[in-house]
């Protein structure tokens, strides 16, 4: 069961981690509408003092790491415990790591721009306007924001 994790778990937690995402489209506290990414919690969204730039939610990733590879732990656990034993070919196991190896050098090179900011836990309170689920590939079209309304702060 170790090999598995270290085999099959670990690179699937990547891989799900960097192709399923969760877009959360909200208006932060004193702040312009944003998009947020990550699932379960957000751990990503877009920078508000210059464009290209992201921040970067250190808490909120770890959760949705953690997440992920409970998921694909126990998935693996069950399958290979009471469907059928998994073996995995050596060049299933090359090919899973060369990939999630891509996705890490990819994120690593979007994280090491010189305008992203990193939080230990997201800085701000939002109002969730919308949320969405997506592939990373597909393209999110921006809700309009004139469709909302700002929630006031009555005290």
């Amino acid at each position: 069961m170790k090999s598995l994790i270290i085999k099959l778990a670990s690179p699937l937690t990547i891989i799900s981690l960097a192709s399923l995402e969760k877009w959360w489209y909200a208006i932060p506290i004193d702040g312009p509408d944003t998009l947020l990414y990550g699932f379960p919690l957000p751990f990503m969204s877009e920078a508000w003092h210059t464009s290209m730039a992201l921040q970067f939610f250190g808490i909120e990733f770890l959760i949705d790491l953690l997440f992920y590879f409970v998921f694909w732990l126990i998935s693996v656990y069950c399958i290979h415990r009471f469907v059928t034993k998994i073996q995995m070919p050596k060049f299933l196991t090359s090919g899973l790591w060369t990939f999630a190896g891509i996705i890490l050098f990819g994120a690593t090179l979007v994280a090491s721009d010189s305008n992203n900011l990193f939080y230990v836990k997201r800085p701000f309170e939002m109002d969730l306007l919308e949320t969405g689920y997506q592939f990373s590939w597909q393209k999110t079209e921006r809700p309009n924001s004139l469709n909302y309304q700002r929630r006031s702060n009555k005290n």
